[in-house]
């Protein structure tokens, strides 16, 4: 064992010298055996792909030759001696496979066919032995988190699960970005999340809780086959949804320091071709917040100052379901319907006090308060049809129907300090409809080429109201002040259509694509900016290259595609939001998409049990959309009362460039413990704002590190600190900021239940810290909510269910180098 472990590491350190120094590496006769076959699945018939493959030496088991399996299964080991060898196949989840192969002078190399490999799902004495599921999961082109193993998130939503997925950032506000571009699409099992990607009432990934959440995928250079929406790439968030046979499910109850309480229930019934699914999620939380904002302007030759400083109270109440079934049809086919409800309460309180200073000196005193109510309901239906006497052939297509109905409230009162002490609010009201259609067809030609082709539709048509309103001055009641309402109409149409060539040519992987895609969009502001309408037809080409180096445990790729942002219609309806009585953001109709080049280049090696993946990426964005941020001077003086009123918006400025590189370390250092590593280091140039200074660049960068112990047989512990440098914006700077985590997880009862505990951000260091300033105003922002919470979780499985039996953290790959 020793002598094999000795020979398989040299092996790999000589390898890796000869991917950084190939010239030394002189030419020499190679043997021209091979061995080669197709691994699949013994209980559906489906492909294996990157299943480890090694073949050993017979007389004394050392290494000779290793490969991983392509997306159909596939792999071939070459340049092999004549001999006796042993072929040995494992993957996470199945049973060993062993085959005593022989290579001779006359068959030099052996084409084994199809082999399948037998799950490790064996019943014993009524115990079910289940195999488990990597952490990190890497494909040609996406990365799957499997989040069922992350303990950091228990208790919490799909933001706190966003946050520990590699390459991705979760900022205070819950933005979620990839590589310090927030522009990225969410999809929720495949599909486009209207409500978490167009800005409508409520962030829906909050309402999504993560004992829902079974995987993510993230795709950073997306190929032909996705939207072209999302300059930083795409994130799909794939639920819960068992289909093992008879009764199944999970109960969990998590209890939050200081009223903070979510629990959920998952059941599943397979019997025969029926899988009828459902679940239903409860959460009621309180969150406490402080801010500060110290604001800076001139007019009129005299300098203008706005301090002010507060205290908030947020009661969030979120009641989500879900209900569907899949069918098994004759053919091969599936037919699945799913029914999802998601109800959404909010209401946040809380006290500001505003210092004035320059034209006027004063103290304002104010109290606030934002209530939320938006319901929002999916519905889908899907169906797939594969071909049993045609491997690898496949036809899915998709229907979907979304409705969103929101209803948020902003209520301002002054307290102390101004004569007019009435109550003003402003009630957002939106209506959404949306629906879509896709169907996607993969067709394999031979063994080593595919050919996927695909159309999509999506409609969204969006009506609402703004209305502000006054108390009167006689009573309670409130009066519309119709100069300062609006109402708006949107509508919005893709279409789309792809096809994507993948070739295999020996070690070579070859996936070529392009993707045409409509936009029309159509809106209006009335008693606000008359109707706008921009109509768009672009083409996306995108294309990678992939190498697997002469070790067969190194592997290099290169990609390329071309995308875009469109804005969506909080971007570009021109009426105010007000987050308070001095602060609104606002839309422009003029807006345009901004357009985005992307390159990646990625090595992954394997030196024993240890992993290291490494990404080379740089993205440059045309007519780039900014946030920025300007004094409204009219309003100053109109409503400003001695204050800075200020308006937020959007506007396509200039290019920007983002350049750099990932790195990830996979690394066991005992059998109960394991080491997971990876870090971003990235420069990012954006056109200065104000025109009359060079263009504004930084660099910055992220780390992530987690620890995962085994100290016992049932016990898991997991350990997990996160860092974000420094950034810069278009007229302004953004704060570093980091945290550690700490999460363990009990076995109990005979793996029935499970007990978690967690405590996020244990030092309380995480909090938002924003500068901005242009030539008349300068501003520093500060809000730290309350990020120190301990839960308490309790886990009741069902049926065949069980807890995880261990945190198993595969590669992470190096921010998508591998996986996208």
């Amino acid at each position: 064992m020793t002598s094999s472990l000795s020979s398989g590491r040299a092996l790999r350190g000589l390898g890796f010298l000869a991917m950084l120094f190939p010239l030394a590496a002189a030419a020499q006769q190679q043997p021209a055996g091979s061995v080669s076959g197709t691994l699949l699945d013994q209980a559906n018939g489906q492909p294996l792909p990157f299943t480890n493959v090694v073949l050993l030496r017979a007389q004394d088991s050392s290494f000779v030759a290793g490969a991983e399996t392509l997306e159909n299964g596939r792999f071939e080991l070459e340049k092999l001696g004549l001999g006796n060898y042993l072929l040995k196949a494992s993957a996470v989840g199945y049973k060993g496979f062993r085959r005593s192969v022989s290579l001779t002078s006359a068959t030099p190399s052996l084409q084994l066919g199809t082999m399948k490999l037998t799950p490790t799902a064996t019943q014993l004495a009524g115990v079910t032995v289940q195999g488990e599921r990597a952490a990190v999961q890497e494909s040609l082109d996406k990365k799957v988190i499997n989040v069922e193993k992350d303990l950091s998130s228990v208790g919490g939503t799909a933001v706190n699960v966003l946050q520990n997925v590699p390459s991705v950032t979760v900022a205070a506000d819950g933005t979620v970005s990839m590589r310090g571009s927030s522009n990225i699409t969410i999809l929720i099992d495949g599909k486009p999340s209207n409500s978490a990607n167009s800005g409508a009432g409520g962030n829906r990934l909050e309402q999504i809780p993560a004992s829902a959440i079974e995987r993510v995928e993230v795709v950073t250079n997306p190929s032909a086959r996705y939207d072209a929406a999302g300059a930083g790439g795409v994130l799909n968030i794939i639920l819960k949804k068992q289909k093992k046979d008879g009764w199944n499910g999970q109960a969990v109850l998590n209890v939050g320091t200081r009223d903070k309480y979510n629990t959920s229930l998952s059941l599943n019934r397979r019997t025969g071709k029926l899988n009828a699914f459902g679940s239903f999620d409860l959460r009621d939380d309180h969150y406490r917040s402080r801010m500060w904002s110290d604001q800076f302007t001139t007019r009129e030759g005299r300098e203008l100052r706005t301090y002010q400083q507060g205290n908030n109270l947020r009661h969030q109440q979120n009641y989500s379901g879900r209900l569907g079934f899949d069918y098994t049809l004759p053919a091969g086919q599936t037919l699945t319907f799913t029914v999802e409800p998601n109800f959404n309460r909010g209401n946040n309180t809380g006290t500001q006090l505003a210092t004035l200073s320059g034209a006027t000196d004063a103290r304002i005193g104010s109290t606030f308060g934002v209530t939320e109510k938006v319901d929002n309901i999916d519905n889908s239906v899907d169906y797939r049809r594969t071909w049993e006497a045609h491997k690898g052939r496949e036809l899915t297509a998709s229907a979907g129907y979304t409705y969103l109905n929101a209803d948020v409230i902003v209520a301002q009162r002054n307290t102390e300090g101004t004569e007019d002490l009435r109550e003003w609010k402003q009630d957002l009201h939106v209506n959404l409809h949306a629906l879509n259609g896709q169907v996607d067809y993969v067709h394999p030609l031979g063994e080593k080429a595919r050919l996927d082709a695909g159309l999509k539709t999506q409609y969204q048509t969006n009506e609402g109201t703004d209305d502000f309103l006054r108390q009167q001055t006689d009573g309670p009641g409130f009066d519309r002040l119709a100069d300062r309402s609006y109402q708006y109409t949107f509508q919005e149409y893709q279409q789309a259509g792809y096809l994507t060539y993948q070739q295999e040519i020996g070690k070579w992987r070859m996936q070529g694509g392009l993707r045409a895609e409509y936009t029309n969009t159509s809106g209006e502001v009335l008693n606000g900016n008359g109707p706008f309408r921009l109509s768009y037809l672009n083409l996306f080409p995108s294309a990678t290259v992939e190498r697997t180096l002469p070790t067969a445990d190194q592997r290099v790729k290169v990609s390329y595609s071309r995308r875009l942002n469109r804005p969506n219609f909080m971007q570009l309806l021109a009426f105010p939001l007000y987050q308070d009585q001095r602060t609104y953001r606002i839309g422009d109709p003029s807006l345009r998409p901004e357009y985005i080049n992307a390159f990646e280049l990625g090595h992954q090696i394997t030196m024993g049990q240890a992993s290291l993946t490494s990404t080379l990426f740089f993205r440059h964005t045309d007519n780039t959309i900014q946030r920025l941020v300007r004094v409204d001077e009219e309003a100053t003086r109109l409503y400003g009362a001695g204050a800075v009123i200020t308006a937020q918006y959007v506007d396509n400025f200039g290019q920007a460039t983002s350049y750099g590189a990932e790195v990830s370390l996979n690394q066991p250092l005992a059998k109960w413990w394991r080491l997971t590593a990876s870090g971003s280091l990235f420069q990012n140039t954006v056109t200065a704002a104000t025109g009359n200074e060079a263009n504004r660049r930084v660099v910055s960068g992220t780390a992530r590190v987690m620890n995962s112990f085994t100290p016992t047989p049932k016990l898991d512990l997991q350990l997990t600190g996160n860092y974000r440098a420094a950034a810069v914006t278009a007229q302004g700077r953004i704060a570093p900021v980091g945290s550690v985590d700490i999460a363990l997880r009990q076995r109990l009862l005979h793996d029935r239940a499970a007990l978690t505990l967690r405590v996020s951000d244990i030092f309380n260091t995480q909090r938002n810290r924003t500068e901005s300033y242009t030539e008349k105003f300068r501003a520093e922002y500060y809000n730290k909510w309350e990020s120190r919470v301990g839960y308490l979780g309790l886990s009741w499985y069902l049926g065949s269910n069980k807890p995880p039996k261990k945190i198993e953290n595969q590669p992470q790959g190096g921010g998508g180098g591998f996986g996208g």
